[in-house]
């Protein structure tokens, strides 16, 4: 249920160690695998091998082992292979050096040399290139020399339209991270864009994803298509963990009550109420109530403050109105607590703060709120806000919580700033959900849904057209119309919400093209997605 595994450089090496140690596994054996499989996605990429001209750089470690594996079967299959070795032969150890042997030995053409020359020869020359010059041990940053090889395959591969292929990780990539690791590039010095890490078509990654390889959407720029080869690492030891990071995948994903019981009726899923809105900011409100409903919640209740009641009931149709009690801002105040407290505890859970506004009674209503509720609830916006002024009111709340920050409220939460909290978006995700006791959703272009017992899952659908305002408001309310359909942990509908709602901008992206998409358009295709999750999923539900 939890989905594909993602793992650091670190928790790797300790996975394969055991395999070896535990299972009697030889580890010369996985590196076998592992060149085996860039084999196979070569044959793939270019359909014939025979007769083509390959270049294999490799490196001095096992990630260039893993290069003389596949380079020796290209051979066999017909290929015309030059190893370009950028290593010291004589310092050649372990797996890495029994593969050097066993290629001398068949005769394989292998350049010691370092030149870049001659590499930018066979370079020009060729059909394919295969990366396996750093792996996932390389942290700081790149040697020149490296850096230059790096330059010069992306160069050849980019301008002269040769495909590359990655071996485990791009070569340059931080495997933790996704952070390119050569020089930085300066006006003065474009050129080095080359040397960051190498560009490829396709990365053949062994048993599990590395983290760099999908935390961060621009890596795909260095990735190309991601494939995961088996290579014959124990389930066991994939999965056999407490708590992990996994990637969200659309056969993992649940619904609720699915499929749904014959004699069901509407309050047979759930009622939800949305507390939402103040002068100025009704849409939000809006989009939040209509994502409910869109997301199968079998009643939706805006709760708005009073003077916007008629508004609000212009605006929504299917969706029913209650009006409160207001402050002198037009918002939620203090003056509406008791009516919304009143209302809450009837009902199966809520979603709060979409457009609320930031006066100081609207702060302090929020925050009392939250003490105060003992329903599920998904906390969003400037509900956000008011939680910063005083972060001890998430360990007195009663009821479970999601909140749903972007990186600007993510930093407002912690205290710190956007930068800091983009350069490790999941550990501060994983350890805000962890101190506070709820989930954490980072939205983002790989947004992530951290729960408080450790585990993580990162997200891949979506699109940069959904970068419009509005859109957050549309996934708090299909969250709150999830959450109240069905009891299971929180983070179930929370990875369900995130994965639909990023479906929908693709599909209406595709339909309408990035630049114009609005949020609302994502309220159109929600159905479409939902539609082809409703084919019932053989997964325990827990």
């Amino acid at each position: 249920m939890f989905g594909m595994r993602v793992v650091t450089a670190q928790e790797m090496r300790e996975m394969d160690g055991r395999a070896t140690e535990i299972y009697g596994i030889p580890s010369v054996l996985l590196m076998e695998n592992a060149g085996r499989a860039v084999y196979d996605a070569a044959v793939e990429l270019l359909e014939d091998v025979e007769f083509r001209q390959v270049v294999v750089v490799a490196g001095p470690g096992n990630n260039g082992g893993d290069g003389f594996v596949a380079a020796r079967h290209l051979h066999n299959a017909g290929a015309f292979v030059t190893i370009f070795y950028f290593g010291d032969r004589e310092s050649a150890k372990g797996d890495a050096l029994t593969n050097i042997e066993i290629a001398e030995k068949m005769g394989l053409e292998i350049d010691s040399s370092r030149d870049l020359d001659a590499l930018d020869a066979a370079l020009d020359n060729c059909g394919l290139i295969i990366d396996a010059l750093l792996g996932t041990g390389v942290s700081g940053e790149l040697r020149p020399e490296m850096a230059a090889v790096i330059g010069r395959m992306n160069q050849h591969h980019v301008r002269g339209r040769v495909p590359l292929i990655a071996v485990d990780i791009p070569s340059g990539l931080d495997a933790d991270t996704g952070r390119a690791l050569g020089p930085k590039v300066t006006q003065q010095n474009p050129e080095l864009f080359w040397q960051s890490a190498v560009q490829a078509d396709v990365t053949v990654t062994f048993a599990c994803p590395k983290l760099g390889l999908v935390v961060d959407a621009d890596t795909e720029i260095y990735t190309g298509a991601i494939v995961v080869a088996d290579i014959g690492t124990p389930k066991e030891e994939i999965y056999g963990i407490e708590t992990g990071v996994f990637l969200l995948e659309e056969d993992n994903i649940l619904l609720p009550n699915n499929p749904r019981p014959a004699g069901a009726h509407k309050g047979t899923f759930g009622h939800l109420a949305v507390v939402a809105g103040s002068v100025g900011m009704t849409g939000a409100a809006t989009l939040a109530a209509e994502a409910a409903l869109r997301g199968g919640a079998g009643l939706v209740t805006l709760l708005v403050p009073e003077s916007l009641n008629d508004i609000m009931e212009v605006k929504v149709t299917e969706a029913m109105t209650i009006p409160v009690p207001e402050g002198k801002a037009r918002a939620f105040g203090m003056a509406s607590l008791d009516k919304v407290l009143e209302y809450v505890g009837k009902w199966d859970g809520a979603v709060i703060g979409p457009g609320f506004g930031r006066d100081e009674d609207t702060v302090a209503f929020t925050q009392e709120l939250i003490r105060r509720i003992d329903k599920p609830a998904v906390v969003d916006a400037d509900a956000l806000y008011a939680i910063s002024r005083d972060l001890s009111v998430l360990k007195e709340c009663k009821g479970q919580l999601v909140l749903t920050p972007h990186p600007g409220e993510m930093a407002m939460l912690l205290g710190t700033s956007i930068d800091a909290v983009q350069s490790n978006r999941l550990e501060a995700a994983r350890k805000f959900a962890q101190d506070y006791g709820v989930i954490l959703v980072l939205k983002g272009a790989r947004t992530i849904i951290a729960e408080p017992g450790g585990n993580a899952f990162l997200n891949t659908t979506g699109t940069p057209g959904m970068a419009t305002g509005g859109t957050g408001d549309v996934l708090t309310g299909l969250l709150g119309g999830l959450v109240v359909q069905e009891e299971m942990p929180l983070w179930t509908w929370a990875n369900t919400a995130v994965f639909v709602h990023g479906k929908a901008g693709e599909l209406a992206s595709e339909e309408l093209g990035e630049s114009a998409m609005i949020a609302s358009d994502l309220l159109k295709y929600l159905p479409a997605v939902l539609k082809e999750l409703e084919i019932p999923r053989q997964i325990e539900r827990e």
